[in-house]
């Protein structure tokens, strides 16, 4: 039986795709930046590549800033399973959306506002005293 490694369901062209996508880059704009040779044509068959060149997918992971290894590597259907095991363990779900109740944030601005105004007659009543003292000094 011969052991086979999980790197072969990995889609570098796939992947590439994906976090191009995840950064809200167009196709377009990836061609612009790998050189006058590319267009968005190119890109779209780059993205259907199973395996991407190494000295290619190194200048693409640098234009996207993210490592190639990242693209390399990544892998769908660990991360479902990393993510489905994180839910499954009765992880808290991060509320992306919090609801502030207005009348709460009227009172914190009129809190910050009324220490503002404190420390800006702490100040002024500072500067009095500073000025006095030279006034008094001549």
């Amino acid at each position: 039986m011969t052991h086979t490694t999980s790197n072969s369901k990995i889609h570098e062209g796939r992947n590439l795709k994906r976090f191009r996508e995840m950064l809200s880059i167009k196709q377009d704009a990836l061609a612009f930046e790998l050189g006058e040779d590319w267009n968005q044509q190119k890109i779209s068959l780059l993205e259907q590549k199973e395996k991407i060149d190494s000295e290619l997918l190194e200048q693409v992971a640098a234009i996207l800033k993210i490592p190639a290894e990242a693209i390399r590597n990544f892998n769908e259907d660990q991360a479902i399973t990393v993510i489905s095991s994180t839910f499954n363990n009765n992880a808290a779900v991060v509320n992306n959306n919090p609801v502030f109740h207005p009348i709460e944030k009227i009172i914190q601005l009129h809190e910050e506002k009324v220490a503002l105004y404190e420390r800006m007659l702490k100040e002024k009543d500072d500067m009095m005293v500073r000025l006095e003292r030279l006034t008094g000094e001549r």
